[in-house]
Order: structure tokens, then C-alpha cells, then sequence
């Protein structure tokens, strides 16, 4: 039978109607979570009709939530009301840690990638975006001759920067954590977002920020966090982060950036292991840092007299921020405590914060909020 083109797209029509029907006959609806609700409690669900347990870890909570499986094989759990902020969470499906397979948005990190949720708050929150002008980040990428490999960092730089004007800016070197890598402190710790509402809102200086990768020895990482027991590699990754700071970043960033050159114009700070590299760094380098804050560090070795030889009352004549933080519920709280402790037996006049919360983000946000109004006034 000789068949004409109507009679062919009639054919195709019904052939593709009729795939589309057995499609949805077949496959269920797609699955929503997570899922927040108008009083900050959060859903959860997963699709695995033929698993036995599943459970949610969310970042901040002390242990896993238990999930139930209806008649349809989804399993979901609904949380108690969360507090406004992002929240880092996996599946643990018969003991295989899982992604959010309904979910797109992922925190970066080396060793413990996770699904990302945000619980909306007020907009006097500093890390919600707000009406209000933007920054913007700038991706720049190097040979690093002290570590010997190729590696980036970022800058922000503040709403109404001209690269062409006179105008010159104070610079924070802001420092991620272990396991995380440079992207961390905005793609998680919405650091940009923090600046440029402080910005607008007065409560802040408008200043560069850069945020360098933090490994001075990038094996690091494939050892876990078993490479701060290992004490010749802990000393070099600090020791050649510092070095290739001091001598490939910033002048990197101050040939290309209008930055104030002056060390009452440079602040550093970090969380965790980059809290103790803005430690180890500022204070041995005092003629070029003038504010230093360490947000819950870790990995700094109680020696304190031999990572700080030279350190002692004569610092108060440079240093115009010594801001420590760490959450009292973080298992590196008497780390800081001792070190808070040192220090004033040497006569260094410091700021100590404790908090609630643990060794997370939504503690890091906070401090990072509280620190930046108080650089460069």
C-alpha cells in the first residue's frame, strides 16, 4: 500500500502518543525533595522500593534521621523547624552514602561532597540576597613555583569597583578549610553575598577579598584528616601555604588589583585549617598583616612557642585584630581555648567569641559576619 506523507505524520502522531502513554503508565511521578514548608520544617524523600533502611544526615544535627517507606517505595522524614540558613545533607541507603537524586544543587568539596538545601529567612540575614548592588568574583589561575602545580584563586571585588579609577581598597585574605577547595568560601560560605549586603547596609568597608587555594602540600587530601597526625606533612603544607601566599598571591593580586599596599590595609582569616594558616601566617608576618580572625582552627600543633618564636607583648603595637572564634559545641574548642590561654600568658591582646554550634557552615557564616564589620576602621 502506497502511503502518502498525511498518512505518515498521522502514523508518527499516534505511534508517539501512544510511547508517551505507556511511559506514564509505567513511570511514577517524579519525587520532591527536599521539600521546605512555610514553618522551616523540611521534607525529605527518596525513591528505593528495594532497600531495606535509609536515613538523612543534615549538616549541624547530631545524627542521622530515620526515614519510612509508603506502599509507592519512597521513603521521607519531615524535620523539626530548621533555623534560616544552608544546610549540607546526604541519604545513607544500606549503608552506601547517597546524593539527593532529586535535588540539583551540590556543596563542593574534595572528600565529602553533599546535597544543599537552603531554609529562607528574613532578609536581614546577610547571607539572603538582597535588592541591593553586587560584586563580582573573579577567577584567576597560576603555576605555583613553591608547590609546583597549577593552581587558582579568587577575588571578589565590591560593587562599584573601576579597575580604571584612582580609588584603592583595603584586602581580606579570606582561607577555606581542609577538604574544602577555593570556590568554598562562595559557592558555600556565600561570602560575596555577606560583603555585599554589609557593603549596602554601611556595616562594612568596601574591600577586595581573595580566597587562594589552601594546600602548600596538596596530598594533603588523599591522606583524609589522618594527614594533620603526620607531622612532617602538616608543618610543610602550612609552611609552603604561607610562602606561596606571601610570594605568588598577593603580589599577583596587587599588580593586577587596586588594593591599598600597606599592612594596616591587609587582614587575613579562615576557617579550620584555614583558620591556622591565617594564624601562622599573620602573626609571623606582622609587618604585613594588621587584622587576623581564626574561625574554629584546626590542625595548629600545641607547641605554640615554636609556631610562633618571636610572638609576644610588642605585637599590640601592630596587630589591630586578634579575633578568635569557635562554636562551643566544635571538638576543636579546647584547642582554641589553650591557645586563647597562650596567648595571654604572652601579653597578646586577642578577642575570644564563643558560640553555639559545631565545626559547620552555619557557624563559619556567622563569624564571618560579626569579623568583616570590624576590619579597616
Amino acid at each position: 500500500m502506497k502511503r502518502t506523507p498525511l498518512t505518515l505524520a498521522i502514523l508518527f502522531l499516534a505511534l508517539t502518543a501512544s510511547s508517551q502513554n505507556t511511559r506514564s503508565q509505567t513511570q511514577p511521578p517524579p519525587v520532591v525533595s527536599p521539600e521546605v514548608h512555610a514553618d522551616r520544617s523540611v521534607t525529605f524523600r527518596f525513591r528505593a522500593p528495594n532497600v531495606k533502611e535509609v536515613a538523612v544526615s543534615i549538616e549541624g544535627s547530631s545524627k542521622p534521621l530515620p526515614m519510612q517507606k509508603d506502599d509507592q517505595g519512597v521513603w521521607s522524614v519531615t524535620t523539626d523547624p530548621l533555623a534560616p540558613d544552608y544546610y549540607g545533607y546526604s541519604f545513607t541507603a544500606d549503608g552506601v552514602g547517597l546524593f539527593d537524586p532529586s535535588n540539583h544543587s551540590i556543596k563542593p568539596n574534595f572528600l565529602y561532597r553533599a546535597s544543599e538545601m537552603h531554609v529562607p529567612g528574613a532578609a536581614s540575614l546577610s547571607w539572603e540576597i538582597g535588592a541591593v548592588p553586587h560584586g563580582e568574583i573573579h577567577h584567576h589561575f597560576y603555576k605555583s613555583g613553591v608547590v609546583g602545580d597549577d593552581r587558582g584563586f579568587f577575588v571578589y571585588t565590591p560593587p562599584g569597583y573601576d579597575p580604571r579609577g584612582n580609588q584603592t581598597y583595603p584586602v581580606l585574605y579570606l582561607l577555606h578549610g581542609f577538604s574544602d577547595d577555593a570556590s568554598a568560601w562562595t559557592a558555600v560560605g556565600r561570602a560575596n553575598v555577606i560583603l555585599d549586603n554589609l557593603i549596602a547596609q554601611g556595616k562594612a568597608k568596601p574591600m577586595i577579598m581573595v580566597m587562594p587555594l589552601g594546600y602548600g602540600a596538596p596530598e594533603m587530601v588523599s591522606h583524609g584528616f589522618g594527614a594533620f597526625s603526620n607531622t612532617e606533612l602538616r608543618d610543610r603544607n602550612f609552611k609552603r601555604f604561607s610562602q606561596a601566599l606571601l610570594t605568588e598571591v598577593m603580589p599577583q593580586v596587587e599588580a593586577a588589583y587596586l588594593v591599598t599596599k600597606d599592612r594596616k590595609s591587609r587582614a587575613i582569616a579562615g576557617l579550620s585549617m584555614g583558620g591556622s594558616e591565617s594564624l601562622l601566617t599573620g602573626l609571623n608576618a606582622l609587618d604585613k598583616f594588621a587584622w587576623i580572625g581564626a574561625f574554629s582552627s584546626g590542625g595548629l600543633a600545641e607547641d605554640f612557642n615554636s609556631a610562633f618564636p618571636v610572638l609576644d607583648s610588642k605585637a599590640n603595637q601592630q596587630v589591630r585584630l586578634l579575633w578568635i572564634a569557635c562554636g562551643t559545641d566544635d571538638h576543636l574548642i579546647d584547642l582554641n581555648r589553650k591557645f586563647q590561654r597562650w596567648l595571654t600568658s604572652k601579653g597578646v591582646r586577642h578577642t575570644d567569641i564563643e558560640t553555639p554550634g559545631g565545626h559547620t557552615w552555619m557557624v563559619w557564616r556567622r563569624n564571618l559576619s560579626e569579623f568583616v564589620p570590624l576590619l579597616f576602621r
